[in-house]
């Protein structure tokens, strides 16, 4: 086993764990007392997550006292996150969670707008994920209806049932499915699975994936709307799953995918935004909250908003 320490004090604008892996942008992480999204933090648990083949586990720990157990109601800046793998995965826990990010110099360059300015003051800490392409495409594509909960549940599902098993430290971890493995699947299965009608869309893009018809990764080095225009080439993705893509796996940080919660945002904070198309107004939030960072604004008003904190 591999272990290490990452000093919180180290990151710029700190690291609240729970938030960050908690918010709505990944489903690829899970945690060790089974309560993801259960909607409150465990300062004892591990969470983990399966990448290339390799274990990853993290926990954030320490507060400003030096409780040992304060770590997710501790001061985002103070502490420490512990990691553990079957691999050297500092590294690795650094781009998943994009602790490289200068989180104190992306808010303080946010717009002076009051719903944004309080949802950076109330969630500090909280930073976007980078979780991989394919599953995080395939997360999105069963999001559509659902709850954060249920969500997490079906990709859990997928990986457990079609994911390769790794043992680690006495247990067994599963990983997100290859696109091989998933497009073997059958419609059916996945509908036993509770996937609804979203089978067929997961079905169908699993086998693009793996018959080389196309990748979401293509659309890295494109420019922001063709990119999501890119995207919706897959079955069961429209240009508000194409932007949760864009925002939580390809880097694409003005990207700003426009849910239930962030359209009531724009019915009652910005009215003016609202253009009548999801590509037009699109073009008008992001500007509004920031252009190149409007995607970590958009992120902290959906928290904001959904959990009503």
């Amino acid at each position: 086993m591999e272990t290490g320490t990452i000093p919180v004090d180290e990151l710029g604008g700190g690291l609240d764990l729970y938030r960050t892996l908690e918010s709505g942008q990944s489903y690829l992480w899970r945690r060790s007392d089974g309560k993801m999204y259960g909607g409150s933090p465990a300062p004892e648990a591990w969470y983990y997550t399966v990448v290339d083949g390799e274990v990853v586990r993290v926990r954030r720990r320490g507060g400003p006292e030096g409780d040992p157990t304060a770590g997710v109601a501790a001061d985002a800046t103070t502490g420490r996150l512990e990691w553990e793998s079957t691999t050297d995965a500092k590294p690795i826990v650094r781009r998943l969670l994009r602790l490289d990010d200068d989180l104190e110099a992306i808010v303080d360059a946010a717009p002076d707008d009051p719903l944004l300015r309080e949802a950076y003051e109330a969630h500090r800490g909280m930073r976007l994920v980078d979780d991989p392409a394919f599953g995080c495409l395939i997360s999105f594509i069963c999001s559509t209806q659902m709850r954060v909960s249920r969500i997490h549940t079906m990709v859990s599902t997928l990986a457990r049932e079609y994911g390769d098993a790794i043992e680690f430290d006495g247990e067994t971890y599963h990983a997100f499915p290859t696109p091989t493995q998933l497009a073997a699947a059958t419609e059916a299965e996945l509908r036993d699975l509770g996937l609804g009608y979203r089978a067929p869309y997961v079905v169908r893009t699993a086998e693009m994936v793996a018959d080389g018809e196309a990748h979401p990764e293509e659309a890295r080095d494109l420019e922001y709307e063709a990119a999501r225009e890119c995207l919706t080439r897959f079955v069961g993705v429209g240009d508000k799953v194409a932007d949760c893509v864009l925002l939580f796996s390809l880097g694409f940080d003005e990207a700003v995918p426009l849910d239930t919660w962030l359209k009531s945002a724009v019915e009652e904070y910005y009215p003016d935004c609202d253009r009548g198309s999801y590509a037009a107004t699109s073009r008008a939030i992001r500007e509004r909250l920031g252009g190149e960072y409007a995607g970590y604004a958009q992120t902290y008003i959906f928290h904001h908003l959904r959990t009503g904190e």
